[in-house]
């Protein structure tokens, strides 16, 4: 894309026609007796419906109940998360007016033509729509349950990238001013639901977020995992310019030209409380992640250019990846050399996740050797997991190889259940099937049970059964475990539910 040929956001105020329903039943005030009627005459098809769909899962033998119960019982948020579901205006543009030179995304692209707009929010404590670093995690209940919705959120944050609003606003924690929004960069969230969502993004003022390390590597690794799940070209294709520019202002980020991102020194990714400085296990398994990713892409599409670039990328950062942070066990928290740059994440190998489960991750596009990455699982399991709180709590974020918690963050020390439910995922893509549930039991043991705070899982909770931000986005993504189940016994694409 060429940054020049584009123009500012547009700033006008743009009015959804109503929720996806009034294209059904309308917009005038007969609307509410139609719908009850509808819903009277069709709920024995929806039970039956439901039923179908859940058998399969409850009368799996091999599946434990609790896993049965988190599994459905997790989606409360899709509807209870401050959803909104939308028309779009008939005079939309998901790239409101801007296109680069070479063009760009239609203006109704037909995911959102066809499904409408769909957002919900972090959290019903954070409150902004679409939060996307979160959404990582998130995301494999919709693209597992309901795709077309969630390719049509891939297209407004798709579109929201290459537009720019360069109103300067103070940013809490640097006490500097920047733009509210840059362009070729990915936002942190689609807005504010008190002010215009879509309209206005990056509702998030703690950071500017333009200099987040993870949300760019987020989105290509979810257009591929999307893909890869739905096979829908047409979506690639449309992606594949998207996922240039954000890598390509991504590219800012690796300081020294050894293929390798750095992190800034501050807290610059999801982890937005807990500090890390140079190349990090986190970051820069999700740099080397999208990197393998943008190779296959660029295979399929027949671009042996791009694909080219980004193997030397990948050979070259893979292997400034090993040397500065593999320490024989695991991966290193950072490399910044400090006391506690040795920590143990949990979430260290967030990269292989996605690979795993977009069918990559061995062969031509691997990033992290097998025996690597199942040696630092097995680290994450033995101290994090079970160092930590007699093994009953889930996966710690940040453990000291000598088995205490680190605590240098507010962060560091909690338990985080969507990253626990992705680590969960990880280890069974890997084989360790065992010790995927018992980290994941930990996690509903603890909110469903002994705190008691049924529908509405927390981002967060420590040792001390101190929480943080009840109904929170993140859990949803016990569906990446099913998945992973689902793989290892060959799974079909999946069909969108009613």
């Amino acid at each position: 894309m060429t940054a020049a040929s584009c123009c500012h956001m547009h700033n006008t105020i743009v009015r959804s026609p109503g929720g996806r329903y009034t294209r059904y039943f309308g917009t005038t005030g007969d609307a509410a007796p139609a719908l009850a009627h509808h819903a009277l005459t069709h709920y024995t098809q929806w039970e039956r419906r439901i039923d179908e769909w859940q058998r399969p899962i409850l009368q799996d033998k091999a599946l434990p109940a609790w896993y049965k119960s988190a599994l459905f019982n997790e989606l409360y948020f899709v509807a209870d998360g401050g959803t909104v579901w939308t028309e779009l205006p008939e005079d939309s543009d998901v790239s409101g007016g801007v296109r680069s030179a070479e063009g760009g995304l239609p203006a109704q692209p037909a995911a959102i033509k066809e499904y409408g707009r769909f957002a919900y929010l972090e959290g019903q404590e954070y409150r902004m729509y679409n939060t996307y670093d979160v959404h990582f995690y998130a995301s494999f209940a919709l693209i597992m349950l309901w795709p077309k919705l969630a390719l049509s959120l891939q297209y407004d944050i798709a579109g929201s990238v290459i537009q720019e609003d360069p109103t300067e606003r103070l940013h809490l924690m640097s006490g500097r001013c920047s733009p509210v929004k840059a362009r070729n960069v990915v936002p942190h969230d689609i807005g504010d639901p008190d002010d215009e969502p879509w309209q206005r993004v990056n509702a998030y003022l703690i950071h500017d977020t333009a200099d987040w390390k993870d949300l760019n590597l987020k989105f290509v690794l979810q257009v591929y995992r999307d893909f890869h799940l739905t096979q829908d070209r047409a979506y690639l294709r449309d992606m594949w310019p998207i996922c240039q520019a954000v890598m390509e202002s991504e590219m800012r980020f690796d300081l020294d030209g050894d293929g390798l991102i750095e992190n800034s020194g501050y807290a610059d990714q999801t982890y937005d409380a807990w500090t890390v400085t140079g190349p990090s296990a986190y970051c820069g398994g999700l740099w080397l992640a999208a990197a393998c990713v943008m190779c296959k892409m660029a295979t399929l599409l027949d671009d042996q250019p791009t694909c080219g670039r980004y193997k030397d990328i990948l050979e070259r950062g893979s292997a400034a990846f090993d040397k500065l942070l593999w320490n024989g066990q695991y991966y290193n928290y950072d490399s910044s050399g400090r006391s506690l740059s040795n920590s143990v994440m949990s979430d260290q190998c967030a990269g292989q996740w996605f690979l795993r489960a977009s069918g990559l991750g061995d062969g031509e596009f691997q990033a992290f050797p097998k025996e690597k990455v199942v040696s630092a699982l097995k680290a994450v399991f033995k101290l994090n997991v079970m160092s930590f709180a007699g093994g009953q709590m889930g996966a710690v974020n940040g453990m000291r190889p000598e088995g205490v918690p680190d605590r240098s963050s507010v962060q560091s020390d909690e338990v985080w259940i969507g990253v626990v439910y992705g680590l969960a995922a990880t280890m069974i893509h890997e084989g360790m099937l065992q010790e995927g549930l018992r980290t994941a039991e930990g996690c509903y043991r603890t909110v469903w049970e002994r705190l008691g705070m049924a529908f509405q899982s927390p981002e967060a909770y420590c040792e001390k059964n101190i929480y943080r931000s009840l109904a929170y986005m993140r859990p949803l993504s016990i569906w990446a475990m099913q998945w992973a189940l689902e793989q290892t016994r060959g799974a079909t694409a999946p069909q969108e539910r009613a």
